[in-house]
């Protein structure tokens, strides 16, 4: 190890972008002082400068110029014959500027401050980049897929940091390859075993609203608010958004001229579908708009039981609790209640559409009824258990529990 091989280390790290020159300046200083005390036992009287831009460094040591053979202190003075070896226009009483060799130190020592640098350095990029991150929570990034694992995948920044998406933060349609720039929101920054670890996300409910705020500019603005996102990354999404400004349509704002604005947005979440609201503090109208595209005849609130009994037409009942029962879940996130939908009618022979049982019957099986026709659950009623099972591939068990299903709504609606 010599001295080309020191500088080479450290001129490594005069490019680091997060450390500024200063630190770096300080860092290079302390390496050195301490390398420079081992030896001497005292470094007062040495400067280190250091030159971040060409990655170079010099050390000089400054003693007392005194008279020969009135040396007292060998750290700080130097009698005029050493001293006019260095430099021959020194006289008594002036300053020495001696430069100082560093491979004069040792081969070992130098290796040991080589090591220290290295580790001083990283340890201060690990600080920044905690720093950098912990103060973006909540802001969206780009960043370069650099590896894909089974439960995550690891994420390279503009910078080189290391960036985290777990799997567990993707949406179910994301698939991603290597080199591929990926769009996320900073959820999180952890130090685990003195390194930062930064969790991206696409599923967090701040990507669709910082989404939002990028596409519209009156939420970046402040003219509107968001109020209140409730979603199924992927799947349905429902936003609350509210205006303060009368001349402003929220709604109109957010979804843009023929969707402008949201269907960038419903690309990037892989086509999930968003329901922008118009927010309002009263529960019954926010409970009707959240239930849209179905038509409400009348909401009657249990505020003691947190619960909301939603009365709509036969052919709504569908609308309002939606794909899998994805519409009504999320209107109840919505509102904080839980919300039971009733048919409103007076006719007492009315039918219900078989899809309405989405939520008790699966969607494989009510396809299995709808191939020998039938489409409601009295034209299931019709026939007997055992016609169901010979005209379908479903199992005895699973016949019986669909006509349990039935009747007992028809039961309650009897009541």
């Amino acid at each position: 190890m010599n001295s080309i091989e020191l500088i080479d280390s450290f001129a490594e790290f005069k490019d680091f972008k997060n450390i500024d020159r200063p630190t770096m300046m300080k860092v290079l200083e302390d390496v050195f002082k301490t390398l420079l005390r081992k030896k001497y036992g005292n470094a007062d009287n040495f400067d280190v400068i250091v030159n971040t831009d060409k990655g170079d460094l010099e050390i000089w040591r400054t003693r007392e110029i005194v008279g020969d053979g009135e040396v007292e202190d060998e750290l700080t003075q130097v009698s005029i014959t050493d001293a006019v070896a260095i430099e021959e226009d020194y006289e008594v009483g002036e300053d020495c500027y001696e430069k100082v060799i560093i491979e004069d130190f040792g081969r070992r020592a130098v290796l040991a401050a080589r090591q220290t640098l290295i580790s001083r350095i990283l340890e201060l990029e690990k600080d920044e980049v905690y720093k950098k991150y912990k103060d973006r929570v909540g802001d969206i990034i780009n960043a370069e897929v650099y590896q894909v694992w089974k439960k995550e995948i690891l994420l390279i920044d503009d910078e080189g940091n290391e960036l985290i998406l777990p799997k567990s933060e993707q949406i179910r349609m994301d698939y991603f390859k290597k080199g591929e720039t990926v769009k996320a929101v900073v959820k999180k920054v952890e130090l685990k075993n003195n390194n930062p670890f930064v969790i991206l996300s696409r599923t967090d409910n701040a990507f669709l609203a910082k989404l939002l705020e990028l596409e519209v500019p009156e939420i970046f603005d402040g003219l509107i608010t968001i109020k209140k996102i409730v979603r199924e990354p992927g799947e349905k999404a429902k936003v609350a958004v509210e205006s303060y400004d009368d001349r402003i349509d929220p709604v109109g704002a957010c979804v843009g001229m023929k969707g402008s604005r949201i269907h960038g947005i419903v690309r990037e979440l892989k086509n999930e579908n968003i329901d922008i609201l118009n927010y309002t503090d009263n529960l019954k109208l926010m409970t009707t708009r959240a239930l849209s595209p179905a038509k409400i005849e009348s909401v009657v609130i249990d505020e003691e039981n947190k619960s909301i009994a939603v009365y709509l037409k036969p052919d709504q009942v569908s609308l309002a609790i939606g794909k899998r029962g994805m519409n009504i879940k999320l209107a109840g996130r919505m509102v904080g209640y839980e919300i039971e939908v009733f048919r409103d009618t007076d006719d007492e022979e009315v039918d219900i559409d078989i899809e309405e049982f989405s939520d008790e019957i699966d969607s494989w099986v009510i396809d299995e009824l709808k191939k020998i026709g039938c489409d409601t659950a009295k034209s299931v009623l019709e026939l007997s258990e055992s016609e169901v099972i010979r005209r379908t591939d479903l199992e005895d068990e699973t016949v019986k529990e669909i006509f349990e299903i039935l009747k007992a709504e028809f039961e309650e609606d009897e009541k």
